[in-house]
């Protein structure tokens, strides 16, 4: 049997055990006591939501390798309106500094009912931003970031919602649930 942690990452949160500067960087160490559990895959310290921890190599293979093409879904809030363009553009496929995007799922989505981030996102009143759920099959550094702002959305907010068949649904920023598979 192998373990598998859900845990909901708060912004500001390095995806690793060690290494942060003492007493300015948090990390994973803070939130997750379980010993012998390793992230499979990052998420950026300005990103939040989902990040699976196991102490099973060969999941942690299946979950975090792009040749394994798992599923991951963003939910992001952009500066602008996402517009038909814009999105048709991501499903299609983005051309990045280092080679083009595999095609991924976007569609406009109302706000959803995330938690509050500390600190907030910046407020304009004269820029709008709108909502998306990316749902891509590679994991390239702020790959999400990237190809946002290659169509002209930049990222205010970024919340990996899914992974595979797990979600961060009903779990609170900073707390995990643990399965075993």
């Amino acid at each position: 049997m192998s373990r598998l942690i859900l845990l909901n990452k708060p912004f500001g949160v390095l995806s690793q055990f060690t290494g942060g500067k003492e007493g300015v960087e948090d990390t994973l160490a803070h939130l997750v006591d379980v010993p012998g559990v390793y992230p499979a895959g990052r998420l950026d310290k300005d990103s939040e939501g989902l990040l699976l921890l196991t102490d099973d190599g060969r999941l942690q293979s299946r979950i975090a390798e792009p040749r394994h093409k798992m599923a991951k879904t963003y939910l992001v809030q952009v500066e602008g309106e996402a517009g038909d363009e814009a999105l048709d553009r991501l499903a299609k496929g983005v051309a990045l500094k280092d080679g083009m995007t595999r095609p991924a799922r976007a569609r406009r989505i109302d706000p959803p009912p995330v938690w509050d981030r500390d600190p907030p996102v910046r407020f304009r009143k004269s820029v709008p931003d709108s909502w998306i759920a990316l749902e891509i099959t590679e994991g390239r550094n702020r790959q999400v970031r990237r190809m946002t702002a290659a169509v002209g959305l930049p990222t205010l907010r970024l919340v990996r919602w899914r992974i595979g068949e797990w979600s961060v649904d009903g779990i609170a920023p900073g707390e995990w649930r643990e399965l075993v598979v």
